[in-house]
């Protein structure tokens, strides 16, 4: 069973989506956009870049916990991972991004 992505509604009227593996673990998570639409734009990025390993950005938190973030061919990120607890947990998730992201799967829950 492949992963999927979930648009949801904010409580402020914003849109934001999850991609979710097939576990129904969420994996990677966007920033707020103004319209529906423009989350789906989201989505079709992450569909786009996440097979490169290049877009992703390997980052620690001021907590020195390791997560990574998702960037588009622009630069701007499209997308963020939870806060790991090692360097090799983080790897597998972004080899997780890497393996569902390109899934056309979108439940539309807003």
């Amino acid at each position: 069973m492949p992963g999927k992505f979930e648009i949801k509604k904010a409580r402020n009227g914003q849109f934001h989506f999850n991609l979710k593996a097939a576990n129904g673990e969420i994996i990677l998570s966007s920033e707020r956009y103004t319209t529906k639409r423009s989350a789906k734009k989201g989505i079709a990025s992450v569909q786009k870049n996440s097979a490169d390993d290049n877009r992703f950005d390997r980052r620690t938190a001021r907590n020195g916990k390791p997560y990574f973030v998702l960037k588009a061919a622009n630069q701007k990120v499209i997308g963020k991972s939870e806060m790991y607890e090692t360097n090799r947990a983080m790897e597998n998730g972004i080899r997780s991004v890497k393996r569902n992201g390109s899934t056309e799967k979108v439940d539309d829950i807003s």
